[in-house]
Parts: structure tokens; sequence; C-alpha cells
């Protein structure tokens, strides 16, 4: 079972950045899909972005695309989610998740989350 721990998340004025980071450790790293999720209050969680075993595929939430980058280092055991051009919007808890099983995100491993507030 692979482990997940994110961090990286805190308080940005709107415009800003953030760089979340994501360690993996236990499992098999470099096989897994990777994804970033996130819940807003009272809101369901939703997806954010994804990207394969290779780094090879990328997919991105219509809300974020073009403003989002993932990214992996399997040397490393991470996946990162830079964040440019941050909105009052992308305020959420953003949660890492490995498809550690290829059933999906949701039967896989996910981390405890990090917060992200967007001020104006």
């Amino acid at each position: 079972q692979v482990q997940l721990v994110e961090s990286g998340g805190g308080l940005v004025q709107a415009g800003g950045s953030l760089r979340l980071s994501c360690a993996a450790s236990g499992g098999t790293f470099s096989s897994y899909d990777m994804g970033w999720f996130r819940q807003a209050p009272g809101k369901k969680r939703e997806f954010v972005a994804t990207i394969n075993w290779s780094g090879g595929n990328l997919y991105y939430s219509d809300s974020v695309k073009g403003r989002f980058t993932i990214s992996r280092d399997n040397a490393k055991n991470t996946v990162d989610l830079q964040m440019n051009s941050l909105k009052l919007e992308d305020t959420a808890v953003y949660f890492c998740a490995a498809d550690s099983y290829g059933l999906g995100y949701d039967s896989g491993s996910w981390g405890q989350g990090t917060q992200v507030t967007v001020s104006s």
C-alpha cells in the first residue's frame, strides 16, 4: 500500500502562485497513474489533474487548464502541482491520489490533503 503526503499549501493572494508536492512511500510509484483532486467547503470533491505512470499523458479539468501544471519525478517518488494565476475559487483542500490498483482513483490511495486558501 502506497502512502501519500501532500505539502506546499498555504495562503496566497489572487493572481499568485503555489506549488504543491506529494511524496509517496511504499508500493511502486513509477507504475501508478497519479492525480490531484480538491474539495471546497460544502462542495463535492472534484478532479483537478492527472498524469499517467510515465508522465507522457496529462489531463486537466477545464477550470484549471492553462493555469495549473502537473508533473512527476519517478526517481524521487513525487508528483507536483504548479498552480499559477490563482483565483478565489481555487480555495480548497487539495488531495493527491494514486491509482494504485488500476481500478481508478476512488479505489486507490489518498493523502490527507493540504489546504490552499486564495484571498482577494
